[in-house]
């Protein structure tokens, strides 16, 4: 973790998950996001790891190029925004949002079931052994 990350405002952080978050449900790369906002696509891996701030002037072009209100993207003080929050940071992790994608493509019931307990069992066996208490 570099140095500027470990300083990273916990509200930047959330505005770069909510910035990744939407772009990945609108299908959009780091680079066709960074062409619309007229900046370079490392810098929106800034801004979506929180590293760096996002001007309010930027927010409101991201927020055009990803068809969402600036709203969307800041989080609005509301009982639910701690759940939103989560939610984005959990999404925002690679892979996430592909695996529910897939979740939601299996037929209710059984298919999905076996693929929870598949994958409670490998984060089972991901604890190290012998380690008890």
């Amino acid at each position: 973790m570099r140095g500027s990350e470990l300083l990273a405002d916990p509200i930047d952080v959330a505005v770069g998950a909510r910035i990744r978050l939407l772009r990945k449900m609108r299908g959009q790369s780091q680079q066709a996001l960074a062409d619309a906002a007229g900046v370079t696509f490392q810098q929106i891996q800034k801004y979506e790891r929180g590293a760096n701030r996002v001007s309010a002037s930027m927010l409101a072009r991201i927020a055009a190029a990803l068809q969402s209100p600036v709203a969307e993207l800041f989080g609005e003080a509301s009982s639910s925004a701690g759940a939103i929050d989560e939610v984005a940071a959990l999404l925002s992790q690679p892979g996430a949002l592909e695996l529910l994608r897939a979740y939601a493509e299996l037929p209710r019931g059984s298919a999905r079931s076996a693929l929870v307990d598949f994958v409670r069992s490998l984060r089972g066996a991901m604890e190290p052994v012998g380690d008890a208490d």
